[in-house]
């Protein structure tokens, strides 16, 4: 029953089949993975996407925490003996969590107030009748009323006291709090003021475009409110959102004040403090928090999907690959790496000042180039990057006279990649298990190397927030930013799918229904009794049951295994109809991926059962036509202009080629080879009005942009596309 009232509650918010969602529910709660339920459960979901399916998992979850309140809240007001049926029915009923917060409000336990000590004194019965506004002297009432209680207060105290008691019902009614709401997400105001002691401090130069600002809450850009937010963490600002209280004040006062009575100004003098003192604090706090949830979730999806473009950037694929972890004072870290990513060699030069052993350097590249064949070399961007890329080009050009030593055959490509997180990982316990006899700078130059032959496969390794590509990633919900990125990056694993053989255990972690125990598992089986030949196998593997190998068989790879299909995206509950399939068409399934006019012959109709649709048969006969195909765009080499190697070399108006290397709401981030990014403003994206900068490009790509602007003092650079491609 429950669930049923979860399904359509979640297919009402995110306007989507009620039978879908109830089905998608049940494939959640038997284990299924999302990455599972979106590529082989299309029929029961109606085809849902894994955007949706998360979309439902969240709500899901919110909806069951929303229970566990309510249940809270019945059993407190329960123990109270103060539960009506009609309250009940009312909690029962209601999924909004602030209209159940307000419920609950009255009857929540609190510390000792105004409003309680006046209750205590017995003064309930005054408020009650300053309320009703039918005296004429509310002296005398309140004279009255310390007669009959034999108290010792004043009139003036016993009045106050009525007038506390007034204030917090006020801020504990319903209406109120709902009419106050409105206001705020009508008019609210943002405000953020610099702390006079803290604004001519170094740390707070960076927050001086908020040292005096103000905005409509409702048009606050998720990266201006945390900035903000950021700032006052840090003691430098301080922040508040307000409507017109004068307004919200009046409006209340006509709810409660019945005309211009000794009682009247009375309660509307309780009505103002109630609002100053309970009410508007309550409710800017509840903003200034679902503010900043919206913040952090637009910041969140913003981080989420430059992960998702850099972790599905172009492999190189399996190449011997020479990584360099480019300095100047302490020198280039270089390792060779075989096609497999193994550690061959390692070797510190010097070609920068102040050492400056240039020829030195260049023969150790021609002797490494040699020896191991390599056949790409991958520079990390941080520091002497554009220096190191420009001396290696040089090597390869043969612009050092060490003909003895250079090397026959195709001149390797170079590449830049980003570093971001590579010094993480070198520190980790992962790179002390993969190279527990290599310092640091080795590690992170094989991270390096690593990430040009597959992206997705190295950076796995990384906490997603050490990999930089985020919009204040540190000052947004934890938890909400990990459950994120972690489904990110378990998208992108089952979206390319993994190689058996050769994954490494963290790589395994991620691929739908294994994690850390099965992965480490699989590593060891693979250690004891060599590669797997089968998806069948898997079986086999300590503690892999039949809804493990149900959940993580399809978006596992065995190349060159026996049966074609276990090298691709068929799941081996869908073998038998691809067999039958080809015995239809009198070949084998080899034949069937082989040959395009075999499959177009498939009337797929023919194949649809119970339990198997046409979406399911689509698929399978999409999967045959790229068998084994990595789904990966194909990388590009890339090379800086030769003008420009300092902010000092730019000139307005120049044109440059440039590697976006961040994406945030309001532009992205371009490298141009100038040890500083410039940015790209959404505004100078396009000659037309583009939403979101992910409309016009992507994180790594590869674009031209003309200088426009050269803050030096404030090592500014602003870029534009317009008029370029």
């Amino acid at each position: 029953m429950e669930k049923n009232i979860f399904a359509r509650l979640i297919a009402q918010q995110l306007n989507l089949q009620e039978r879908a969602v109830g089905n998608t529910l049940a494939l959640l709660d038997e284990g299924c993975t999302i990455p599972f339920i979106s590529r082989y459960r299309k029929e029961r979901t109606g085809g849902l996407d894994e955007v949706q399916i998360a979309a439902i998992s969240n709500q899901y979850e919110r909806l069951k925490e929303i229970q566990k309140r309510k249940e809270t809240i019945i059993k407190t007001i329960t123990d109270l003996d103060k539960m009506t049926p009609e309250l009940e029915k009312r909690i029962t009923d209601s999924w909004d969590a602030n209209e159940l917060e307000d419920i609950y409000l009255p009857y929540k336990p609190k510390r000792r107030t105004r409003a309680q000590v006046a209750r205590e004194q017995g003064l309930e019965p005054l408020a009650k009748i300053l309320l009703l506004q039918r005296e004429r002297d509310p002296e005398r009432a309140a004279l009255s009323q310390l007669s009959t209680l034999h108290s010792q207060l004043s009139v003036a105290d016993a009045i106050k006291g009525a007038q506390d008691i007034i204030a917090e019902m006020v801020s504990e009614d319903e209406r109120s709090r709902q009419q106050l709401r409105g206001a705020f997400r009508r008019q609210a105001f943002i405000t953020s003021k610099v702390v006079k002691t803290k604004a001519d401090t170094d740390e707070a130069a960076k927050y001086s475009d908020y040292f005096d600002w103000e905005e409509p809450l409702k048009r606050c850009s998720s990266h201006r409110l945390l900035a903000m937010r950021r700032g006052e963490s840090e003691g430098i600002l301080r922040i508040s959102i307000s409507p017109d209280d004068d307004e919200c004040i009046e409006r209340l006062q006509r709810h409660y004040v019945y005309g211009n009575t000794p009682c009247g100004k009375l309660v509307a003098e309780a009505v103002e403090d109630g609002y100053k003192r309970l009410l508007k604090p309550s409710i800017e706090t509840e903003f200034a928090a679902l503010s900043k949830e919206k913040a952090d979730d637009e910041a969140i999806r913003v981080f989420a999907e430059n992960l998702r473009q850099l972790l599905l950037g172009a492999p190189l694929g399996q190449k011997r690959v020479m990584g360099i972890d480019p300095g100047f004072r302490t020198g280039c870290k270089v390792v060779c790496l075989d096609a497999q990513g193994n550690l061959l060699c390692h070797e510190a030069i010097f070609p920068h000042p102040p050492v400056n052993k240039r020829m030195e350097a260049a023969m150790s590249i021609q002797k490494m180039l040699k020896k191991y064949q390599i056949e790409a070399i991958s520079i990390g961007n941080g520091t002497a990057s554009r220096e190191t890329n420009d001396f290696i080009r040089d090597v390869l050009a043969g612009r050092y006279d060490i003909s003895s030593s250079q090397r026959e055959g195709e001149v390797p490509q170079v590449f830049t990649v980003s570093e971001d997180g590579a010094s993480v990982y070198s520190a980790s316990k992962i790179a002390r298990d993969e190279f527990p006899d290599e310092d640091i700078t080795v590690r992170g130059a094989v991270s390096i190397g690593r990430r040009l032959m597959d992206p997705l496969a190295e950076l796995v390794k990384i906490d997603p927030k050490s990999i930089g590509v985020g919009q204040y990633q540190h000052d947004v919900d934890q938890t909400k930013l990990k459950i994120s990125l972690d489904q990110t990056v378990e998208s992108c694993v089952n979206n390319v799918g993994v190689n058996l053989n050769t994954a490494s255990q963290h790589l395994l972690m991620y691929v739908s229904g294994l994690g850390p125990t099965l992965a480490k598992n699989i590593v060891d089986f693979r250690k004891e009794n060599g590669a797997f030949t089968s998806r069948a196998q898997l079986k086999k593997v300590p503690r892999l049951g039949p809804a493990a190998f149900q959940q993580c068989a399809g978006f596992l790879r065995i190349p060159n295994a026996k049966n074609p299909l276990d090298n691709s995206a068929v799941h081996p509950e869908s073998y038998a109809i691809v067999e039958q399939m080809a015995k239809d068409q009198n070949c084998t399934v080899s034949d069937l991926i082989n040959h395009k006019e075999k499959r177009e012959a498939i009337d797929i109709k023919r194949y649809v059962t119970t339990e198997v649709g046409i979406p399911t048969l689509t698929d399978i006969l999409k999967e045959l036509e790229k068998h084994g195909r990595d789904p990966r765009e194909q990388i590009e080499e890339f090379e800086f202009d030769s003008r420009v190697n300092t902010v000092d070399d730019l000139i307005e108006g120049m044109e440059l080629p440039g590697i976006v290397t961040n994406i945030t709401n309001f532009g992205a981030f371009v490298d141009i080879g100038v040890h500083q990014d410039g940015l790209v403003h959404i505004s100078q994206m396009a000659n037309r009005r583009i939403a979101h900068p992910t409309d016009v490009v992507k994180l790594h790509q590869h674009i031209r942009v003309r200088v426009i602007e050269i803050d030096r003092r404030r090592n500014r650079i602003s870029l534009s596309m317009k008029g370029l491609s």
